[in-house]
């Protein structure tokens, strides 16, 4: 099928299998390989992207339902002479180790950050009528989906805490 895809502001017209996952349309048709393919289940995050700014497991998700969708991957936030503020923070804070996760790990923070500023609650949240506060037991529980084997979670959350302007 003839599916046209907005990676990273840049559109790019693929003739995939339907079956294609937007994972594989990503790293095996675009080569874009910092996204990372862990589980292949959904359980792990590390194939996390941003679709129309809301983040997704690329893994669970066929490329043909996002025709015509904006999809921004680790390369589409920054690289390494031009990093985003996040993954800067996240060089700063050591968060991350054998750094196989953190692709996912900082799509995921970009996107939960936004979350939290649009005030949408989570599990976590006390207080469902105030706007949920920026802390260390929120933060951990919107990136509870993206699994870090190496443990590196709080050097992540520190990174976090530092890219979203709290001391």
């Amino acid at each position: 099928m003839k599916t046209t895809l907005v990676v990273n502001d840049q559109s790019r017209e693929l003739d995939l299998d339907p079956r294609t996952t937007l994972l594989d349309a990503l790293r095996e048709h675009l080569q874009l390989t910092g996204t990372k393919k862990g589980c292949d289940h959904g359980q792990c995050g590390a194939c996390t992207v941003l679709v129309a700014g809301r983040r997704i497991n690329a893994c669970l998700t066929l490329a043909v339902m996002h025709d015509g969708d904006r999809v921004t991957t680790i390369e589409g936030l920054g690289d390494p002479q031009h990093m985003h503020p996040l993954q800067q923070a996240f060089v700063k804070h050591d968060g991350f180790q054998c750094g196989y996760c953190t692709p996912g790990q900082i799509c995921s923070a970009v996107a939960m950050l936004d979350e939290l500023r649009a005030g949408v609650p989570s599990h976590v949240t006390s207080d469902l009528e105030a706007s949920p506060p920026l802390s260390t037991d929120e933060i951990r529980e919107r990136m509870s989906g993206n699994i870090c084997r190496c443990a590196a979670y709080s050097n992540i959350v520190d990174a976090i805490v530092q890219f979203a302007g709290k001391p």
